[in-house]
C-alpha cells in the first residue's frame, strides 16, 4: 500500500516556517513527503531538507517521492528525538527551520495490519518503528489494572477509564487479547450504551492512550523541544503541528517557558536568575484549519499548528 497523508495545515504550515532558497530545513516528521516536496520546490541549490522518519514506510516513499531533489536532500531513519544527532554526523551544526507534524499518519491508520485502527481486524500493534520489540498487545494483556486506568484516563482523557481497565482485565483472565476489534468490542461494553449512541467511535481515546504510551509520543515531544529551539540559527522557526490538547498543551508551555524563561518572583525590580530569552512566539493563538480544509479532509478537525523564532 502507497503512503498516503494528506498534509493538514499545509500552506500555513510553509508560510510560518519563512522559508529562504539558500536555507536548511528539518522535517522530523516526513511521512509521505507532501511538506518536504513543498519545502524542496522553494531551495536554491544551496538549499538543503533534512527528513527523518522512524516508520520504513515513510523513508522508502519519502525517498521516492523526493527523488528529482536528491542533490539537497537527506533521508534519516530515525526519531526526531535524535535529531540533533542526526544533523551533527551531516556535518550541520544550526538550522532554519524545523517542521513537526505529530500524531498518526493517515498512511498508518488506513493500513490495517498496523494495527492503529479500531475499525479494521489486526494484530494489536501500533508501533511508529516496527523495529521496537513492544507492541500495543503487550500493554493490553501485561499492564495492571491500575497502569491501564491511569494510561486511558490520562493519555486517553476517558471518564469512563476505569470501567475500561477492569473490563480488560476481566476479559483476559479468559483468554489473552490479541485483536485490535477483540480490544474494541471488550472496550463498547465498559461504555454505557446511552454514550455510546451519542459519543462517537467507543474504542478511539483508548486506542490513542495506548499509541501515546507503546510509542512514548508526549514523552519525547516533551524532551525534544528546548533541544530543537537550540538547533535554530537567529531567524529560524520551529512550526509544530498537534493533534490532541496534551500534544498542545506542551508545545504552548514550552514555547512560553523559552520566550520568558526568567524565574525570578513576580515584582522583582531587576531579573537576578539570568535566564535570557531564546525567542518569540509567533503564535499567540494556534492556526486552525479553515472552512475548505475542514471539509476536504475530516482527519483535520483537532489539527493545531503553533511557531516559536529564535532570536
Amino acid at each position: 500500500m502507497e503512503f498516503k497523508h494528506i498534509s493538514v495545515l499545509f500552506e500555513e504550515t510553509l508560510d510560518g516556517l519563512m522559508i529562504k532558497p539558500d536555507g536548511i530545513y528539518v522535517d522530523g516528521t516526513m511521512g509521505g513527503a507532501g511538506h518536504g516536496r513543498a519545502i524542496c520546490e522553494r531551495l536554491s541549490s544551496d538549499g538543503h531538507y533534512i527528513g527523518i522518519d522512524q516508520d520504513e514506510a515513510a523513508i522508502v516513499t519519502g525517498t521516492k517521492r523526493l527523488e528529482p531533489f536528491q542533490d539537497k536532500v537527506s533521508i534519516v531513519r530515525s526519531n526526531y528525538a535524535d535529531m540533533a544527532a542526526v544533523i551533527h554526523e551531516l556535518g550541520i551544526k544550526k538550522v532554519d527551520g524545523i517542521l513537526l507534524d505529530l500524531g498518526v499518519s493517515s498512511y498508518q491508520l488506513d493500513t490495517a495490519d498496523r494495527g492503529f485502527s479500531y475499525r479494521e481486524e489486526a494484530p494489536l500493534d501500533m508501533r511508529m518503528d516496527q523495529r521496537q520489540k513492544m507492541t500495543a498487545r503487550d500493554i493490553v494483556n501485561d499492564y495492571s489494572e491500575m497502569e491501564l486506568f491511569h494510561m486511558i484516563k490520562e493519555y486517553g482523557e476517558d471518564r469512563f477509564a476505569k470501567n475500561i481497565a477492569k473490563h480488560i482485565v476481566a476479559a483476559r483472565q479468559e483468554r489473552p487479547i490479541e485483536t485490535t476489534l477483540q480490544l474494541a468490542e471488550i472496550i463498547k461494553y465498559a461504555i454505557p450504551a446511552k454514550v455510546r449512541a451519542t459519543g462517537g467511535h467507543p474504542a478511539k481515546r483508548t486506542f490513542q492512550a495506548i499509541r501515546i504510551e507503546l510509542n512514548q509520543e508526549l514523552t519525547v515531544l516533551e524532551d525534544s523541544l528546548d533541544m530543537m529551539i537550540d538547533l535554530l540559527n537567529p531567524g529560524g522557526r520551529l512550526c509544530i503541528i498537534t493533534f490532541h490538547s496534551l500534544e498542545d498543551r506542551i508545545v504552548k508551555n514550552s514555547f512560553r517557558k523559552n520566550e520568558n524563561p526568567c524565574t525570578c518572583p513576580p515584582g522583582f525590580p531587576v531579573c537576578t536568575c539570568g535566564k535570557i530569552s531564546k525567542g518569540r512566539v509567533i503564535t499567540r493563538k494556534p492556526i486552525l484549519p479553515g472552512e475548505k480544509e475542514l471539509e476536504e479532509n475530516s482527519r483535520s478537525k483537532s489539527a493545531k499548528l503553533r511557531i516559536f523564532e529564535r532570536k
